[in-house]
């Protein structure tokens, strides 16, 4: 006997059903829909940034909006795809993901393109254009590494083991980041590590501890082989004010751009030349175009978005550990990305060169991002499809 019910298939007693067939009912909107608006929200200010040349990319327009549109439809469709596989695809496509990113980084150091100045991040991909392959490790370094944290958990792996395995996975792309050198992605990394391993059972002054020694350690040689000058000033005007004239202009102007906007919007068309305000300085632009309101905004749904996705971590942990832990190393890192670029904008925080999440200007920032959604949204919806399984059915 075999019958539908809701898209569901009864055979023998036995409800069974595809992810295509339950897509829209297991589909986590709660985690979508905040994305979505803050992708809108990004389109429309960009617009005004690119269409008046107030960035850094004032050449092109409309075809550089267009492409960032582009950039948008390409993330959704790749997003999608990635919600209709099953654990064990994904397992393989995070092992893919990170041999990929490997591959890519240590073309990154060969290739000799290097579009702007400062860290050599970048590959120039035919018909694509720039690709930061930087982005996409930060997905494979998390799949990788979240079966390793579970099966620690489950006393399958002795701890030390499992942490010599999980410093390896992150220390391979840690190096190459970290000599490009990208001092923002390369902190992404460590924050992403931290917080799983806190999560994991790793206890607070451990960490601190850890990080506390790291940092008596590690910074006189980060600071002396691994920074280029421009990043030095940018840490010595966050620290001295004033110190070097060109960062002290970044985030001057940056603040003053903020400042202009004030409750709803600079009315009065009187807009402040901000370098790079299409891209890692779109939020004083958002500030200047929608004010108070606009900001406030966008801060509710990053804090929505990432406190939705660490409660569907919270859930699933017991049930499947590796997805819970790959889901907290994936959103920290996004949430490092939202308080280090809205904090270098208005002075709180050294500025690093990272973008706004699914805001900022960049096809590959942009297409990477939306690959972290479908990741998060795939285990999501394997929760919520097994709460629609072990639903009794409705008579």
């Amino acid at each position: 006997m075999e019958w539908t019910d809701g898209g569901m298939r009864r055979t023998g007693g036995e409800y069974k059903a595809s992810r295509a067939d339950m897509f829209f009912r297991a589909l986590d909107y709660r985690m979508l829909v905040p994305v979505l608006m803050l992708v809108i929200i990004g389109l429309v200010v960009l617009n005004t940034v690119l269409a008046k040349g107030y960035g850094a990319v004032i050449f092109d327009y409309p075809m550089n909006y267009y492409k960032q549109i582009a950039a948008v439809l390409l993330g959704v469709v790749a997003a999608s795809i990635l919600c209709l596989f099953e654990p064990p695809t994904m397992r393989l496509i995070g092992g893919i993901i990170y041999i990929v990113s490997i591959i890519l980084l240590f073309v990154v150091k060969i290739d000799g393109y290097r579009p702007v100045a400062g860290a050599d991040s970048w590959l120039r991909i035919p018909l694509f254009g720039s690709f930061q392959p930087s982005e996409l490790s930060k997905i494979g370094v998390a799949m990788m590494t979240g079966p390793v944290f579970a099966a620690m958990k489950r006393g399958e792996l002795a701890v030390r083991t499992g942490f010599f395995r999980i410093g390896l996975l992150y220390g391979l792309p840690f190096l190459f980041v970290v000599t490009e050198p990208d001092l923002g992605t390369s902190l992404v990394l460590i924050f992403m590590f931290l917080s799983t391993a806190f999560v994991w059972g790793v206890r607070w002054r451990t960490i601190l501890l850890s990080v506390t020694s790291a940092v008596f350690v590690v910074l006189p040689l980060t600071w002396q082989f691994a920074l280029n000058s421009t990043q030095k000033d940018r840490i010595m005007t966050f620290l001295f004010r004033g110190h070097d004239k060109t960062a002290s202009y970044h985030i001057e102007q940056s603040l003053a751009a903020v400042a202009s906007g004030g409750l709803a919007g600079n009315r009065a068309g009187n807009t402040v030349s901000v370098p790079v305000k299409e891209s890692d300085f779109i939020f004083p632009a958002i500030s200047e175009q929608l004010g108070l309101i606009g900001t406030t905004l966008i801060i509710l749904l990053a804090v929505y978005l990432i406190a939705h996705t660490l409660r569907v971590a919270s859930k699933i942990v017991s049930r499947s550990p590796e997805e819970s832990y790959i889901m907290v190393a994936l959103i920290t890192g996004m949430a490092f990305h939202f308080i280090e670029n809205i904090g270098m904008t208005v002075g709180l925080l050294p500025i690093t060169g990272i973008p706004l999440p699914f805001i900022s200007y960049g096809g590959s920032a942009m297409i990477s991002n939306f690959l972290l959604l479908g990741v998060l949204l795939n285990y999501s919806m394997n929760h919520n499809e097994r709460m629609l399984r072990e639903a009794p059915l409705a008579v």
